[in-house]
């Protein structure tokens, strides 16, 4: 195996790795165990995150893995690895039932569905995740809990639905199958 496969291996193992720590653990000292010494998070559309070891892991214990609601759903759509970045699409699905100050500061639950595209891009050195960046609509997610009445803002709405659409009809083309049993594996994933 070559050594730009293996790098990528680890990318994506580290990857999964803090994951795994921030989904299933909820636990900011694992999450932070896979990242550099002078690590940063930055949630762009609401603002948020960390800098350095001790501030990431602050947003990670008080902001992130505390406040992710149980029903929350990752589907992933698309991920690209380099030899130094890993970028992630995905569709998260939840019910706003408890305050999630990383993705909604100040926003009491609205106990609504939300559903929106969001890509996340890793900047990895030496192994370890070195920054990451999280970009999603932010208005169509207040959109969605209805904080945001505009019809511009609305028009976003079933964006996240029509990715996964497009995403099953172009692998199902590329492996000739449908795309509704590339759509049901997703969803199931």
């Amino acid at each position: 195996m070559n050594k730009r496969i293996s790098d990528r291996q680890t990318i994506l193992s580290t990857w999964k790795e803090h994951l795994y720590a921030e989904f299933q653990l909820k636990n900011a000292d694992a999450s932070v165990a896979t990242m550099t010494e002078n690590p940063h998070v930055f949630c762009i559309p609401s603002g948020t995150g960390g800098v350095g070891r001790a501030g990431v892991r602050d947003f990670y214990a008080k902001q992130f893995v505390t406040q992710v609601p149980p029903d929350f759903e990752m589907i992933t759509v698309s991920e690209s690895v380099a030899d130094d970045r890993l970028i992630e699409e995905v569709v998260i699905r939840f019910t706003h039932t408890l305050k999630m100050d990383w993705m909604l500061p100040g926003v009491p639950p609205t106990g609504r569905r939300v559903e929106v595209g969001l890509v996340v891009i890793i900047q990895f050195e030496n192994d370890k995740m070195a920054s990451e960046h999280l970009y999603w609509d932010q208005a169509s997610v207040l959109s969605q809990l209805g904080i945001l009445d505009k019809v511009v803002a609305a028009a976003g709405i079933r964006s996240a639905e029509k990715l996964l659409e497009l995403s099953a009809r172009n692998m199902a083309e590329s492996e000739g199958k449908s795309s509704a049993d590339f759509r049901s594996q997703a969803e199931n994933a």
